[in-house]
């Protein structure tokens, strides 16, 4: 479409955007615009199949969908059916692999003992207890609080070093206000109603929801490439780095990204599970994906698997940005960003690059619904 022939411009191609354009054409009969500055659509729950192994892929990390959100769930069910798929978690520290979130088998384990639950909140409550009543000045006095230094030790600080590049001395207590202990043996991950992978992988999904003839899709274009092009009448919605839009002129926001690390193996499974987190801090990966286990249900082959080790580290401009740091240096720069979004009479900001804030893809589903009933339609519908 050119400029003057279509009614929305959407930037991105993720779940916020995708929900977007499919809302407006579908419910509002508008035509719309979606371009994406890479090669596909689908953001960062891209998925496809690795020609050799025949396995299913998800690109940029592990997607598991979960959501207690009825609506949303509800949404995503008129695009894909879902698997029984419920997210289990392993971690391996010195050697040995425990369950996770920490539970009554993970407590159990580590101490060597069969425990009762009140026998595993007392020992806890007691360890926990370390610092007194004094205020926790870190991360790690932070967690030391909350389920004690051994636990701590074990499974969250190498881990924790490894996720933000920094002594967990050195991180501010708020970025953790909670560690999940149950003290039960259940270990799935996700306690939320609803759970499961799409049947079709995820790309499926965003082709679904993409295909109406109101909706032209260009990938490999850069939205500031033609940003000069656009008509300033026309509405748009951006999904892109906020920061990145004002040209950084109240300064750079900070972001956590992931290198990641395919491997075919040759075995037909390497590890027995799809995720293994490795706490060790002496291990430079944070976690081994493998893919054939997010899919038991298909008939994938046995001789090879496809793996993928996972490095955390702070995100240059070159990178994607996954995770938001959001000290309160952050918070500051991107409220002076907010100020400046409200000035931009035709453009909503939205999904994670946008509002700063790490969204699942269900919370990220939820805002772009809500967006377009309090934002998008009101505005079109005056059009």
């Amino acid at each position: 479409m050119a400029p003057h022939f279509y009614d929305i411009l959407v930037v991105g191609a993720g779940f916020y955007g995708a929900t977007i354009a499919e809302r407006v054409a579908n419910v509002l009969g508008k035509r719309v615009l979606v371009i994406d500055r890479r090669d596909h659509i689908g953001g960062n729950a891209y998925s496809e199949i690795n020609p050799e192994t025949g396995i299913e892929v998800h690109r940029y990390g592990a997607h598991l969908f979960h959501t207690p959100n009825k609506l949303v769930w509800d949404y995503l069910n008129g695009f894909t059916a879902f698997t029984g798929y419920q997210h289990r978690v392993f971690t391996s520290f010195k050697g040995q692999v425990y369950p996770m979130p920490i539970n009554l088998a993970t407590i159990c384990q580590y101490f060597g003992k069969q425990m009762s639950p009140d026998e595993a909140r007392a020992l806890v409550r007691e360890q926990s207890a370390e610092l007194g009543d004094a205020a926790p000045r870190n991360l790690e006095e932070k967690a030391i609080s909350l389920i004690g230094r051994p636990l701590y030790e074990a499974f969250i600080r190498g881990y924790t070093a490894k996720q933000w590049q920094t002594d967990p001395t050195l991180l501010p207590e708020s970025i953790i206000s909670r560690l999940p202990v149950r003290y039960n043996f259940n270990n799935r991950y996700f306690s939320d109603k609803y759970e499961g992978l799409p049947v079709d992988g995820y790309t499926a999904i965003f082709e679904r929801m993409l295909d109406n003839p109101l909706i032209e899709i260009q990938t490999g274009v850069d939205y500031f490439a033609i940003k000069d092009t656009i008509p300033k009448d026309k509405l748009v919605v951006f999904t892109g780095p906020i920061d990145r839009y004002f040209d950084y002129r109240a300064g750079e926001l900070s972001w956590r990204t992931i290198d990641f690390e395919p491997e075919i193996v040759g075995v037909g499974d390497y590890q027995g599970t799809a995720v293994m987190n490795y706490a060790d801090e002496d291990i430079p990966f944070t976690r081994i994906l493998e893919f054939r286990h997010f899919n038991p249900e298909r008939n994938y082959q046995t001789e090879k698997s496809y793996i993928v080790r996972e490095y955390s580290r702070f995100a240059r401009h070159e990178d994607e940005p996954y995770y938001p740091i959001d000290t309160p240096e952050d918070k500051k720069v991107y409220q002076a960003y907010r100020s400046l979004a409200e000035g931009e009479e035709n453009v909503i900001f939205g999904g994670r690059l946008g509002t700063y804030r790490y969204l699942d893809m269900h919370q990220a589903i939820g805002a772009a619904l809500k967006a377009f009933d309090t934002e998008v339609q009101p505005r079109l519908s005056r059009a």
